[in-house]
């Protein structure tokens, strides 16, 4: 199951930097790990990805490729999250095989929730929940579909976009499973230490 601190990664080019940024939120305790770099070709892409996880198996924290099924497959992570444009759910299984975690974006509808569970998805993600500097044009989720979530599926659903320590607590209530979080994780002084403090509120809530 996807619960808790789902971490993306920044775009980062200097691959030691980010490596560093990694392991502070996989100290910080870290539940799952995106790997999610638009900036980057697929050399660079599959360059630190093959030094990322190795690190979350130390950790024993999932490793998630972004968008990419042919990376995933090559480096044999742990999973692959899509877009609604990024292929066929049940040709996505087929190919990476039954044991890979596979995540499917769905933005502020539940329709596409639903069709993605039955086409074999493992979580489901809605978002932008607030202002997203990382996708500024991205549709507004209202934070009932966690609740509308929670009485009709049965896989996770992780909440995305604009969640910091002072909003985070309201996802959390609605009843998202797992909060996704680039900037306020990885763009702050101290990583490990903003980690921990999400973390926390997932415990205090539970």
């Amino acid at each position: 199951m996807i619960r808790g601190l789902y971490a993306v990664t920044p775009d980062e080019a200097d691959t030691d930097l980010l490596v560093a940024k990694v392991e502070a939120a996989l100290q910080g305790g870290i539940s799952v790990l995106q790997y999610r770099n638009k900036l980057a070709n697929h050399k660079l892409q599959t360059q630190q990805a093959r030094v990322i996880l190795p690190l979350c198996r130390q950790y024993e924290v999932p490793l998630i490729i972004n968008d990419s099924i042919k990376l995933c497959l090559t480096l044999d992570a742990d999973g692959v999250h899509i877009g609604a444009d990024d292929g066929n759910l049940k040709e996505i299984r087929a190919r990476v095989g039954k044991d890979k975690i596979i995540g499917a974006s769905c933005y502020n509808r539940f329709d596409l929730a639903l069709a993605a569970q039955q086409a074999g998805a493992d979580y489901v993600a809605f978002g932008a929940c607030f202002a997203s500097t990382t996708k500024p044009k991205a549709p507004v989720a209202n934070l009932n579909l966690f609740s509308q979530a929670r009485a009709q599926l049965t896989i996770p659903a992780v909440a995305i976009g604009g969640i910091n320590l002072d909003n985070a607590i309201q996802v959390i209530g609605a009843g998202a499973h797992s909060l996704a979080v680039i900037n306020a994780i990885f763009n702050v002084p101290d990583v490990k230490s903003s980690t921990q403090q999400f973390t926390q509120l997932f415990s205090a809530h539970s």
